[in-house]
């Protein structure tokens, strides 16, 4: 090659050299930095879960790591999407189970709830993790908002009776929020039917082999 023509490439070899420096560096530096913050996102992510978990089952009624006894569902009365169990024990004998339906019957779409029952079948705690329901009127779901979610604790499908299991308007024994029925009637339809499932199917989801 004519040493013109080489004088003439030669800068944009050096450049592309130089940008092929750069986007190594760059890949290099994105996969350090996801390295050094991955395993703190799971541990934080853990330790939310755990406390969730704690929030609604009482943790002096086991003594297992439950969010590392899990087993995974998929359940028509539970909804469209696969369900994530998490089961307590104390000392090795089952005293509840911890659910992750997902109700899609909410005003402005999904709504994501953790909710746990012991083994005589009455739910010790509901909490909801993600909705999209309207500020001011569908999020009193939520704890920071309203306290009634935690009607829910002690219930049972005996308790109220099973044809109770409905918000006032519809004659039931839960209260609906003013201008938004329909979010709290999804909830306390997806509470029923996890009672329903959980009364049923207790005994075989602390069989399974959990998830690994």
């Amino acid at each position: 090659m004519p040493k013109q023509m080489i004088k003439n490439y030669a800068p944009a070899f050096i450049s592309a050299i130089i940008l092929a420096a750069f986007a190594i560096l760059g890949s290099s530096l994105v996969g350090f930095s996801y390295e050094s913050t991955h395993e703190q996102i799971l541990q934080n992510q853990r330790e939310t879960l755990r406390r969730q978990i704690n929030d609604v089952f009482p943790e002096a009624q086991h003594d297992n790591i439950v969010i590392d006894d899990v087993v995974s569902i998929k359940d028509d009365e539970l909804g469209d999407d696969e369900v994530k169990v998490y089961r307590a024990t104390l000392k090795q004998t089952p005293t509840g189970l911890i659910y992750s339906p997902v109700t899609a019957d909410g005003y402005s779409g999904d709504i994501l709830l953790t909710i746990a029952i012991n083994e005589n079948n009455q739910v010790t705690g509901v909490r909801v993790l993600q909705h999209k329901e309207t500020p001011g009127l569908g999020d009193k779901i939520e704890t920071r908002r309203s306290d009634w979610i935690k009607s829910f604790d002690g219930t049972s499908l005996t308790s109220p009776r099973s044809e109770k299991w409905a918000v006032k308007r519809d004659g039931g024994d839960f209260d609906q929020f003013t201008g938004a029925t329909i979010t709290p009637r999804a909830v306390v339809k997806a509470v029923k039917n996890t009672l329903q499932y959980h009364q049923l199917n207790k005994e075989k989801l602390h069989t399974m082999e959990p998830d690994s």
